[in-house]
């Protein structure tokens, strides 16, 4: 976020130098000399009161910025607060992401958003599938959360030592862990799916073999020469 530099002291100023050429004389050096001073000092007076102003400003920005979205409700108030969940957990990801330098943890905290989001999107889709997830959000998620929190106070500690760097050591190695954990709860959700396709597919190919749409009695031409694809029944 860019903070600007506040003009109001200029504008101060130029207000007050020429309230002082209006009211009172500027033909000796002391006249200059004290408008010189009450310049200053109208500058640097409402420099500090903008000082109070902008950061209040920024805080206010950032907070803005911290805060989640809020969606539209779906309807059921159990999926509802698991999205929100969701949402507040994908949010830690990234300022943990932004605090801890450490490349190869960096990217572990990416990826687990990455498939995180995925889940909740597919959640979302097919709440029948919440019950499936229950323990990915109250437990693995939350508790992975408090690893990489007592990860980024260790490692934003400044010391290195031996229970330093022992949990260091076995948070990292524990992060590959957790986001193969999380690619296995985000395809087994598709688990249901592919045995709908299946069975799909299943009852396709058997009307189209009962109407002798397939075997011997339908042949596609790939490649004929107009370039259409032609069926010789």
């Amino acid at each position: 976020m860019t903070v600007h530099k506040p003009v109001a002291p200029f504008y101060a100023v130029a207000v007050a130098a020429l309230g002082y050429a209006l009211f009172f004389p500027l033909y000796q050096p002391a006249h200059f000399a004290l408008l010189t001073a009450i310049a200053l000092a109208v500058f640097f007076g409402v420099t500090l009161l903008c000082r109070g102003a902008v950061p209040n400003a920024a805080a206010a920005e950032k907070k803005a910025e911290a805060k989640p979205a809020e969606e539209k409700s779906t309807g059921n108030a159990e999926l509802d607060k698991a999205l929100k969940d969701g949402r507040l957990a994908l949010a830690e990801m990234r300022r943990l992401d932004d605090n801890i330098a450490d490349p190869g943890i960096s990217a572990d905290i990416v990826r687990l958003e990455q498939v995180s989001q995925k889940i909740f999107d597919f959640v979302k889709e097919h709440p029948d599938k919440l019950p499936q997830i229950r323990k990915f959000m109250d437990y693995y998620l939350p508790t992975t959360l408090k690893l990489l929190n007592a990860y980024d106070r260790a490692a934003s500690a400044g010391v290195e030592g031996e229970n330093i760097n022992s949990l260091l050591t076995k948070v990292e190695g524990m992060m590959r862990t957790i986001v193969a954990a999380c690619e296995k709860q985000l395809d087994s959700l598709f688990g249901s799916e592919n045995l709908d396709i299946s069975t799909d597919i299943t009852v396709l190919e058997t009307m189209m073999a009962r109407e002798g749409l397939v075997g011997d009695q339908l042949h596609a031409q790939t490649n004929p020469p107009d370039g259409d694809i032609k069926l010789d029944l």
